[in-house]
């Protein structure tokens, strides 16, 4: 089936289902928030007379149609509100809308998990993902998950590690908060996705700019806020269990997640998820050792009361990912035969196998957090969190050695935070807050390899303040600055040869511990002050809002930028820091405007982002080793600015129909050279049209689209290198194109989903196809982009159980 037919049929389904409609009376209406008006998605609407209910769709709305006239008892419930009951005399089509009491439920949102990310800083420049939408992508990654906003993409090493990207930014300038935690993983890799489960997270919220200065200084490019499943305060028994299979990887996953909640305020969690997927197969050939494990859970419980509390919390994330045999180069001569291949260099057969090269990553987060509320005056909250990151690296080795990891690293990371929010008057709110850090990062030097990161300490001492100030019904205000203190500690060999060609011997000659002839050891002891500030506005006029902010945002290097020196086997590069490089800051200028008409809505953002002494790693040539000659990528400083434009439309032709589309554009240009950044974003534009069929036992179908532009601006960082011409046996000098991005791409996709209510819970069933039509395809932001096509079509069945 083409193209044509395949849209043609499936616009057939949703338009002739629209017109057979055959209705004698019928309620509707909207679910709502009593206290914000928000919707409330799939909430119960039961008529109790004749047992036939409806849930609310993602816009609140409800429907009951071949409705008798007569008298009827409707009930609507929701997850964490009061069940409410209105008697209804029907004798011809009726509007009724319903206003649930969710807040007094959770305490008015005094919840130990961490503060809610919520409407306190409305300025800022912000966009959620429900817990419908993540339950979605229970079987992908966050980077996969967030990528659906606009302004969002993902780097990825392969199609299992993702790591998200803000507005053309990612890594060290991206931060993640897990359960009000930030997340310390070695996120300075470009092959280190986040390692966090988003199955165990209920809401997602993304701050575009550095505005939520609370979590950190250095999120230059923004902060993604993964919050868990909040506790109502009553007795209650909740759960929900999602069951995931693919046909591409042949594989899925399961999830569960209970919550025991009682009437006094103490409520136990538990979480798990097990997701297993073997070699993932483009359209024409199987992505040898692509498989990948994952098995997860996490533990928690707290006392919520209306004046104190506390919360105590622990999870695990234990992952193991296969990466693409085929990129496991021998030199830059294999680049160059993967760079001019159609296909990979080495393919197999089907296998759920995970061999070398392969990252294996385990991750322990615990903390612990109260609160007390002081009458007149606001709530004081302190939170003591521990993190351990146990990272290896897996490489194709000789002899027996491919057991043994060639990247072998271990970080813990404790972290103390307390905070004292002043909110007791009705248009002024404020928050102080101090942190402390202490960071280890100790390398296995049992790997027989050089280590990419030395041994070091870190300490991080921090202060912020924000406020918040209602001028008007209409005007909104709010204000922070946040100062941070960091200390590196390092102990570090460096080859004499490497020392001489960075020229360190003129301004670093007093760090060197000891001569070994062929090596130093060195103490490299550096100090960091970074200052950051933002200023943000609301506006609200004539149905208009409009955001505006600007701050500025400064970031030490991470110590991968100061001391890498060696080979990163997972992705056959050789990095070199800096020690010479410093803090990077950041001046950014955006804007929001934001209209809603009877219909359909809109936003559009702008943002203007120059950042002074910005941090890039960049190609920079060969260099022999032992093993053969490997690109060399250096870490380096320059200037650069960003601009992008995000828009987002959506379009309610009725109750039933409706229309999403959005677009995103990013340049970035290092003006120092005056040429384009490296690895930014191609322009993007996504559209999703979502008809629901209430008679056919509330479908949803969604047909949704993904058009990715040619990236055409990006640095030329071609390089010549001599290799050897087999059939002349001569070494010729060969151009090696690792610069040009590949062409525009296409795909579609297909999802529908159909509710059941069953005596006990209620049950989801989700039929996806990924990639309809099977694109070749390949992304600029893949790593792997060398050496083999992205993957083909993917079927996905999912049943979710909520209880």
């Amino acid at each position: 089936m083409n193209k044509i037919n395949f849209i043609s049929f499936l616009f057939f389904i949703i338009f002739s289902s629209a017109n057979a409609q055959d209705c004698n009376l019928s309620l509707k209406g909207y679910v709502i928030d009593l206290h914000d008006n928000s919707v409330l998605e799939n909430a119960v609407v039961k008529i109790k007379n004749i047992n036939q209910y409806v849930l609310t769709n993602n816009k609140g709305f409800y429907q009951l149609d071949d409705l008798c006239p007569g008298e009827y008892e409707l009930t609507v419930s929701h997850v964490q509100c009061q069940t409410q009951t209105k008697e209804v005399v029907l004798n011809e089509n009726k509007t009724i809308n319903f206003s649930l009491e969710h807040h007094l439920e959770s305490l008015n949102e005094v919840l130990i998990k961490g503060e809610l990310y919520n409407s306190k800083d409305k300025s800022a420049i912000s966009a959620q993902i429900s817990h419908e939408t993540i339950d979605q992508f229970s079987n992908a990654t966050l980077g996969d998950a967030i990528s659906t906003l606009p302004g969002v993409s993902s780097l990825n090493t392969g199609n299992t590690i993702v790591k998200p990207v803000i507005q053309g930014l990612h890594s060290s300038r991206v931060l993640i908060i897990n359960n009000n935690v930030r997340m310390e993983d070695q996120q300075w890799g470009v092959d280190h996705a986040p390692n966090i489960d988003i199955n165990s997270a209920a809401n997602i919220t993304v701050i575009k700019g550095s505005s939520a200065l609370e979590y950190g200084g250095d999120a230059i490019g923004g902060v993604i806020i993964a919050e868990p499943q909040k506790a109502p305060v009553k007795d209650t028994l909740m759960g929900k269990t999602i069951l995931t299979g693919a046909s591409n990887g042949r594989g899925g996953n399961v999830s569960t997640n209970l919550l025991k909640a009682y009437k006094n305020g103490l409520y136990f969690k538990a979480q798990g998820s097990f997701k297993r997927m073997g070699n993932l197969e483009t359209p024409d050939y199987i992505l040898s050792n692509t498989g990948m494990k994952e098995q997860n859970f996490a533990l928690g419980f707290g006392l919520n009361k209306i004046n104190y509390g506390f919360d105590a919390f622990y999870s695990r994330f234990d992952t193991e990912i296969g990466i693409l045999r085929a990129s496991h180069i021998g030199n830059v001569g294999d680049l160059v035969n993967a760079i001019n291949s159609q296909e990979p260099s080495f393919t197999d057969d089907f296998t759920y196998n995970i061999n070398e090269p392969k990252q294996d990553v385990v991750h322990q987060l615990f903390k612990v957090n109260a609160f007390k509320k002081f009458k007149n005056f606001g709530q004081l909250d302190i939170q003591y969190a521990y993190q351990n990151n146990r990272r290896k690296e897996f490489d194709v080795r000789r002899g027996n050695r491919s057991g043994i990891p060639a990247l072998d690293l271990e970080l813990q990371t404790h972290n103390l935070i307390t905070k004292l929010k002043y909110d007791r008057s009705d248009n002024f709110s404020s928050k102080i807050g101090v942190e402390l850090t202490y960071q280890d990062n100790f390398p296995n030097p049992d790997t027989g390899v050089r280590r990419l990161i030395p041994d070091y300490e870190m300490y991080k001492i921090a202060g912020f303040w924000t406020a918040n100030y209602q001028a008007s019904d209409d005007l909104f205000f709010n204000a922070g600055v946040r100062y941070d203190f960091t200390n590196i500690d390092a102990q570090k060999f460096y080859r004499l040869s490497r020392w001489e060609e960075r020229n360190y011997q003129a301004d670093f000659a007093d760090i060197i511990v000891q001569d070994f002839g062929s090596q130093l050891l060195t103490n490299p002891n550096f100090d960091y002050h970074n200052v950051s500030a933002n200023l943000g506005m609301q506006y609200n006029f004539n149905n208009w809002e409009w955001n505006t902010n600007i701050g500025t945002a400064s970031r030490a290097p991470n110590p991968s930028e100061l001391f890498s020196d060696g080979l990163h086997h997972s992705i056959a590069n050789i990095e070199v820091g800096d020690l010479r490089i410093d803090s990077e800051q950041s001046y950014k200028i955006s804007t929001q405007i934001k209209r809603k008409f009877n219909n359909w809505q809109f936003d559009v953002s702008t943002y203007y982002n120059f950042i002074d002494d910005y941090i890039l790693l960049e190609p920079n040539g060969i260099e022999q080793t032992i093993r053969g000659a490997f690109p060399v990528f250096e870490y380096r400083q320059t200037n650069a600015r960003l601009f992008g434009v995000d828009v987002n439309v959506d379009y309610q032709f009725n109750n039933d129909l409706s229309l999403n589309s959005n677009f995103a554009y990013v340049n970035g240009k290092d003006t120092s050279r005056n040429r384009a950044l490296i690895n930014m974003p191609p322009a993007n534009w996504q559209n999703s049209i979502n008809y629901h069929i209430q008679k056919w036992h509330n479908l949803n179908l969604y047909l949704s689209s993904q058009l990715v532009f040619e990236q055409t601006r990006f640095p030329d960082d071609n390089f010549t290198t001599p290799i050897l011409n087999t059939e002349t046996g001569d070494f010729e000098q060969t151009l090696v194109n690792i610069s040009q991005p590949p062409e525009a791409y296409h795909l579609m996709n297909f999802r529908a989903e159909m509710p059941f209510q069953l005596s006990f819970a209620e049950l989801q069933i989700a039929l996806s196809v990924h990639n309809i039509f099977d694109t070749n395809y390949r992304s600029y932001l893949n790593r792997q982009r060398f050496y083999a096509d992205e993957i083909g079509r993917n079927f996905v069945l999912q049943l979710k159980l909520n209880y």
